[in-house]
């Protein structure tokens, strides 16, 4: 996490590409769900992207635990990727994510997981 945030802070690229695969996913979501994944995604619901975010959160699991650092890569992309399909279902831009990062910079991990604690999970 601390790795992102600093190079999201020296490097516009990374919120650049990840901007690009939110219009794409957008734009995407409103195709024939026959030849566009996204679209199908969409169309099967909330519940059956959770469970492939899940699917593919434990994939890169055995990835880190295989040590395969190609694997690695791969399944960190398809974990975006499906987190991307679930922010955007949820209409939440990516940008917030990425203010939510800024704004943690600026407080210790420590910190702000008391703050989450309190302020976050009551709402």
């Amino acid at each position: 996490m601390l790795t992102l945030i600093i190079i999201l802070k020296n490097n516009n690229f990374m919120s650049n590409i990840f901007s690009i695969l939110f219009k794409t996913i957008k734009k995407n979501k409103k195709k024939n769900p026959q030849t566009s994944y996204t679209s199908f995604l969409f169309k099967k619901g909330i519940n059956f992207c959770l469970e492939k975010f899940k699917e593919e959160f434990l994939e890169l699991i055995d990835a880190f635990k295989k040590k395969n650092k190609k694997n690695i890569i791969h399944e960190s992309a398809d974990l975006i990727y499906h987190l991307l399909i679930l922010l955007e279902m949820k209409k939440i831009n990516i940008k917030k994510v990425f203010e939510e990062l800024k704004r943690r910079r600026k407080i210790s991990g420590i910190q702000e997981k008391l703050n989450r604690t309190k302020n976050v999970r009551s709402k």
